[in-house]
């Protein structure tokens, strides 16, 4: 490796001078490199901790970090939202861990502290959104002990997760000081068990929360209850721990961190910390020979130019990683450059790239985390698995294939570079697709505009009815219990009394099922059992793919990729939920085509707005995998499709609707080949702004745009729950219809674009390519519906909360489906994935539309 990297301007002008890519570079930013503000630990940070710090090359904290342990000491709720590489980490770690050496002492101004639990002295509990995340944190807490010299070996860290052996477990009860764990083994496995934590639980001083930004939608919503029901328990057994929560940087942290914990929080914002000149860039593929359905030249695909480019990185010895949206791009690319890389320097240098996705056996990430970190790997093709805080020092560049739906997640993953405090290159590479083109010619969309914000809602009521039934079974629900679940509990305990859920008895609400109520709960909406992949000769178990993907993924005659191995499925058994799988090497890939249709079950309401229909009820949205695509590598060329036999899959939930009338469709001068791209973009703003009004993450809901509908005989608009049963977002939208709607009308209205972009009508998540959309037509079809409407919508808010400043901030999220109907899926699996690597997956289940391709 070179001793020391050259600047992220030389190695981007390498980049785009080997084989003639000058054209390829759209758009360069330039980030001036920032000096550090130092300051000096507070008095609470004991002496041991500060040495060990030193030791390992800290001499002096940064502001913040020194802030953030002021107030963690003085026993404050806090939320440190600053840059990656901002040594968040140790800025919570250096008061936990003096407060753990500390034993039974309070920390400086919490007094009124509990008193050491049993002798064990005091404990902490550390949350993050994936297991490798978790490794990565134990790794650093090891590390930190090593320089302590013996003086930290009271401090007792323990991972406490799904790999966990079950003979350990019992250790990490009975004596860890410092548990790492992740919300989905809180929920299922420590909560419900609380009476063998008891000891643990008593002497809780602190809870870190990391990567917090990630709790978002109905996943962050049912976090929330989890550390409500946390909390309740810790008070049951006397102890009142603080919240430390690390966030990237996003709007209204300490708002977002509020909501999460049902506590004030502090915020820290002023980052102290140095950084080195980022140089980003804007790069578009080029044209290619090959022509397309309609005689237009294709572009060559990102995933074929990100192995190119990182195949010269490595060969540059430039340490790099690339952020791919899919499982099976991340596999491909490694794969792509293992071969170029062969070719030019021998199968040594080639072995120094690999891929890291969800999926892999506990082993495989583990091995993967430590090559990252010891330099053994030059480059790495990775999946949202690896977007967080892990500590991968040392990088040069990110190549980030395909634009990843958030500017907060552009960031996220940009800044993996340059954490030691070089220079770093940043690449965003746009796929074939009006989102990433429009973003890669209009930079202004990406560095002049603010990151989003953390959206979730505690008291939504679907979310908090099945957490309050896991609170009765853990202890029975009293009256003083309800404040801390939020105003909605005391209106849902008489009707989960009513449903048999719960019986009210003297000494409070008691669960009366006979199974565990946790087991009602899925807190990431991922479904089912998730899928092994097995090899079929062998027996040997490679990984697994989560329920909701294995029809797209590990179909029949599917192209499997597995750490830089490619294997063909010989058989998919949904009944065993195993798929078989042989070693392979065909020279293409293969895409999954579906079929969607939504079908109204029931009106709950119908309100006339003119000559146009408002609609709340339930629906069905069924799916189907119906043949997969062959397309050659490289190219993306399509060389034949095969049929599949799958059972389709349905999600029964709620939406809202509204039909307009040939009449108004002539009055608002929509000609019948405009209205499928009117009605489409209509639909994409409204589902970007209806989180303005309900309280949801854009990827909690899904639409459905259909020029005639068979239910309503007229062309409609859907907007449903991306979630079983609903989540009461669309409800919502129906009873603010008026203010929504208007407000979607505004937004596209207020924006400069002349055919549509992001901020207004394009989806950063749509299948079908943001095709067609039709701006001026949607103003158009929007602006009859609202002006023939008259009367008020039942239970609409006076006022307009926000509207009249509303921005579409993104447009909407899913998958929308090629033909007369389309469609944007919603669902959180498809965003709490690869944080994934961990308990989730990163494929998004259910999607709804006509015909569509992934």
């Amino acid at each position: 490796m070179k001793p020391r990297p050259d600047p992220p301007a030389t190695v981007l002008d390498r980049l785009t001078e080997a084989r003639g890519r000058q054209d390829r570079l759209t758009h360069t930013e330039h980030l001036p490199a920032r000096a550090a503000r130092y300051a000096i630990w507070p008095p609470g940070v004991r002496p041991e901790i500060i040495a060990a710090v030193e030791k390992s090359g800290i001499a002096q904290p940064w502001t913040h970090q020194a802030e953030a342990a002021d107030l963690a000491l003085g026993g404050e709720n806090l939320v440190i939202a600053t840059g990656t590489a901002s040594g968040k980490s140790l800025a919570y770690l250096a008061p936990v861990l003096s407060t753990l050496l500390d034993g039974t002492e309070a920390a400086a101004g919490a007094s009124a502290r509990p008193k050491d639990g049993g002798g064990r002295g005091a404990t902490c509990l550390y949350l993050s959104p994936t297991k490798a995340l978790a490794a990565d944190q134990l790794r650093r807490l090891a590390e930190l002990r090593t320089h302590g010299g013996g003086s930290l070996d009271r401090v007792r860290p323990a991972a406490y997760d799904g790999d966990t052996p079950f003979q350990e477990r019992e250790w990490v009860r009975q004596y860890a000081s410092l548990v790492l764990t992740n919300p989905d083994m809180l929920h299922r496995g420590i909560l419900p068990a609380h009476a063998r934590w008891a000891s643990f639980l008593r002497a809780l001083r602190y809870v870190v929360i990391d990567e917090c930004h990630t709790y978002r939608g109905v996943f962050g919503s049912h976090v929330a209850q989890v550390l409500r029901r946390l909390r309740r328990l810790c008070a049951r057994y006397g102890s009142e721990p603080v919240f430390l929560l690390a966030s990237a940087t996003s709007a209204e942290p300490g708002l977002a961190a509020g909501r999460l914990t049902g506590l004030p929080v502090t915020e820290i914002t002023d980052d102290g910390s140095p950084r080195g000149e980022t140089v980003f860039a804007l790069w578009e593929p080029p044209l290619t020979e090959i022509r397309g359905e309609l005689g237009a030249p294709v572009r060559r695909s990102a995933t074929a130019e990100a192995a190119d480019l990182l195949s010269d990185l490595v060969l540059d010895r430039t340490r790099t990683v690339a952020f791919v949206r899919s499982r099976r791009g991340a596999e491909l690319i490694s794969v792509i450059a293992q071969e170029h890389l062969a070719e030019a320097a021998g199968h040594t240098v080639a072995r120094r790239v690999a891929a890291y996705r969800g999926g892999y056996l506990p082993e495989e990430r583990r091995a993967l985390e430590q090559a990252l970190h010891s330099g053994q790997l030059i480059g790495l093709a990775a999946t949202s698995a690896l977007e967080l805080g892990m500590d991968v020092a040392g990088l040069d560049a990110v190549l980030i294939v395909g634009y990843p739906g958030t500017r907060a997640s552009l960031w996220q993953q940009a800044g993996r570079a340059g954490r030691a405090g070089q220079g770093a290159l940043a690449v965003l590479i746009a796929r074939d697709d009006p989102l990433d083109t429009y973003l890669v010619h209009h930079p202004e969309s990406l560095f002049r505009q603010p990151v989003e914000s953390t959206v979730l809602d505690p008291d939504n009521p679907h979310v908090l009815a099945p957490h309050l039934c896991a609170a009765a079974a853990e202890l029975p629900l009293t009256e003083p219990d309800l404040e801390l679940f939020g105003p909605s509990a005391p209106l849902l305990l008489p009707q989960l009394e009513r449903r048999g859920m719960l019986r009210r008895r003297p000494g409070g609400y008691f669960w009366t099922q006979r199974e565990r109520a946790v087991d009602g709960i899925d807190i990431r909406g991922g479904g089912g059992t998730p899928v092994r992949v097995v090899e079929a000769d062998t027996g040997r178990l490679l990984g697994t793919v989560d329920a909701g993907s294995a029809h797209t993924a590990v179909h029949t005659g599917a192209v499997h990729l597995h750490q830089g191995r490619t294997y063909l499925v010989r058989e998919l058994d949904l009944e065993e939920a195993v798929a078989l799988v042989a070693e392979a090497d065909p020279p293409y890939s293969t895409v999954a085509r579906d079929t969607t249709a939504i079908r109204v079950l029931g009106t709950d309401h119908e309100v006339e707005w003119g000559r146009g229909r408002l609609c709340f009820g339930s629906v069905e949205v069924t799916n189907q995998v119906v043949s997969f695509l062959k397309r050659r590598l490289l190219t993306g060329e399509v060389l034949g499709e095969t049929k599949l036999d799958l059972p389709p899959r349905t999600l029964r939930t709620r939406a809202v609707w509204w039909c307009v009338t040939d009449d108004q469709l002539d009055d608002a001068g929509l000609l019948p080949e405009e209205l499928p791209g009117a009605a489409h973009a209509a639909e994409h703003a409204s589902i970007g702004l209806l989180p303005l009004f309900a309280t949801c993450d854009r990827w909690d809901i899904g639409g459905v745009s259909v020029p005639l509908h068979p239910d309503t005989g007229l062309p409609t608009v859907f907007v449903y729950d991306g979630h079983p049963g609903g989540a009461g977002f669309a409800e919502r939208g129906f009873r603010r219809a008026r203010e929504w709607l208007g407000a979607t009308l505004a937004a596209i209205r207020a924006c400069e674009c002349e055919r549509g972009c992001p901020s207004c009508i394009q989806s950063p998540k749509c299948g079908n390519g943001n095709d067609p959309l039709d701006k001026a037509g949607a103003v158009r079809l929007l602006h009859q519906l609202l002006t023939d409407s008259e009367g008020p919508v039942p239970g609409e808010a006076a006022g307009s909360a926000g509207a009249g400043t509303a921005t579409a901030g993104g447009a909407a999220a899913g998958s929308t489906a090629a033909g007369g109907a389309h469609s944007d899926a919603g669902n959180t699996a498809a965003q709490n994935a690869d944080a994934g690597s961990a308990v989730a997956s990163d494929a998004a289940a259910g999607a709804a539309g006509s015909t569509s391709s992934a």
